[in-house]
């Protein structure tokens, strides 16, 4: 791709964010109704309203690409180019009118990802990548942080709704890091969580069970903030696999050794 295109690509991808963004903070001052796909899993007419005008900005730029968005069908041929949505990550918190959330758009070329965008609220912060070209927040760039130890950081974890093998695993580990470091956070948004380690607000990230639509995005901009991302055995981390860890160099494989010794 050239850088020119990118930019192109990038620039969709905030427009619709942007857009998702305003339907978002609108219906924040206003009575929200959830329904549930699971005993706790929320949907909102937020997010499917998110969804759509998302949906629509990229169908306008380019018809021929292939959309995977959490609320509705996939959309799919035989495109290169496949754009991963989350329109609004975090509901759960959204409901409640709790921070944080997020509108995650991120667009994979030949299954690699190649544009990101996150778009972190109530307190808004937009966080911007183009592989191999660089990460941005709010149009300054920024790197991972340079704590070398796990007994000087702070982490981040998830938990899914699932209350069933992975989260116990998932337990072990909290309370194992939350022993060794400075504490461990959990914010209920994982496109945020990977951008807040990409930004060195914490130091590393892990979690079991996430979709394509909770990472498609957050990765590429850790990964161009410096940080290393991978499942949690150290093996190549992809959207699909159901595990990952992503944390500075200066830990990432402190924190493998220390999840081998848990679980």
């Amino acid at each position: 791709m050239s850088p020119t295109i990118n930019h192109d690509y990038l620039a969709v991808a905030v427009e619709a964010a942007i857009a998702a963004s305003h339907i978002i903070m609108e219906a924040l001052e206003k009575p929200r109704v959830a329904n549930h796909k699971g005993k706790t899993d929320l949907v909102t007419e937020t997010d499917l309203h998110s969804e759509n005008i998302i949906k629509s900005i990229i169908r306008a730029s380019y018809p021929g690409h292939d959309l995977l968005a959490e609320e509705s069908e996939k959309e799919l041929s035989e495109s290169d180019f496949l754009w991963i949505i989350d329109p609004l990550d975090g509901t759960t918190n959204f409901v409640h009118g709790y921070p944080s959330f997020a509108v995650s758009i991120g667009l994979l070329f030949q299954n690699k990802p190649l544009i990101a965008v996150v778009l972190e609220m109530p307190n808004t912060k937009l966080y911007t990548a183009i592989k191999n070209e660089g990460v941005w927040c709010e149009g300054q760039p920024f790197t991972c942080s340079q704590t070398d130890s796990i007994e000087k950081s702070l982490l981040l974890t998830g938990f899914g709704y699932e209350h069933g093998e992975l989260w116990e695993r998932n337990m072990a580990l909290f309370k194992d890091f939350t022993d060794k470091s400075h504490g461990v956070r959990r914010l209920g948004a994982a496109a945020v969580d990977l951008c807040h380690v990409a930004s060195g607000k914490v130091d590393g990230y892990w979690e079991f069970d996430l979709k394509p639509w909770d990472s498609a995005a957050g990765i590429l901009i850790a990964q161009e903030a410096g940080c290393v991302v991978s499942q949690m055995d150290g093996s190549d981390y992809s959207i699909y696999d159901n595990n990952i860890l992503v944390a500075n160099p200066q830990i990432h494989g402190k924190m493998i050794l220390e999840i081998k010794k848990i679980i």
